[in-house]
């Protein structure tokens, strides 16, 4: 049986993705789900919300980048984005991590001693729920990375999914079976990021 560090070590950028799954959209789904209910969340205000798309709804999300990075990147310079998206699109699928902000609202009137910390709470329970869900596709052999679009494209993905307006887009996941090996990972030197006292 596979540790908990084993499991966060076994989780990996995946660029390289492709359009088979070694489970079903089903159990695929039912992961994810599991996941994000099982991750963390300030006062348990399970402040995420997950819009899991497969397929063609996949697709459009690069295709909607795509749109919006065109004007903003030099054309001699946008085969290098397109051949980046283009990557993420050939994945099975992509997950978008949502924070709903009428939570974090209700808790600021609830608790308005704590009023500001809600919404940096709200940014580390959605950090959670992300690391969790990578990892369970990670145990399943699902490749995965994690992309931050938002906010140009909040708009269009708003309208093309019936998203409520409460809902903040915070990262995009797109997912499916590793398609190449993955590359060493460097580590800081411990010293460097650790302080130890007795």
């Amino acid at each position: 049986m596979s540790t908990t560090i084993d499991l966060l070590r076994q989780r990996r950028t995946q660029y390289a993705l492709d359009k088979t799954l070694p489970i079903s959209r089903e159990a695929t789904t039912e992961l994810i789900q599991q996941a994000v209910e099982a991750a963390p969340s300030a006062f348990n205000s399970q402040s995420s919300r997950v819009v899991i798309l497969f397929g063609g709804a996949s697709d459009k999300v690069w295709t909607f980048a795509k749109d919006a990075l065109r004007p903003l990147i030099p054309a001699d310079e946008f085969a290098d984005t397109q051949a980046k998206l283009d990557g993420f699109a050939a994945g099975a699928g992509t997950i978008l991590f949502f924070e709903d902000q009428g939570v974090i609202a209700g808790l600021q009137e609830q608790f308005a001693a704590y009023a500001d910390n809600f919404p940096v709470w709200s940014e580390q329970s959605s950090g959670m729920a992300q690391l969790a869900v990578w990892t369970a596709l990670a145990e399943a052999g699902i490749g995965a990375s994690l992309q931050h679009y938002n906010p140009l494209i909040d708009a269009v993905i708003a309208a093309e999914w019936g998203i409520p307006a409460e809902w903040t887009l915070r990262a995009q996941m797109p997912f499916g079976a590793n398609a190449a090996p993955f590359g060493d990972k460097a580590v800081m030197p411990r010293d460097a990021r650790f302080k130890v006292f007795a």
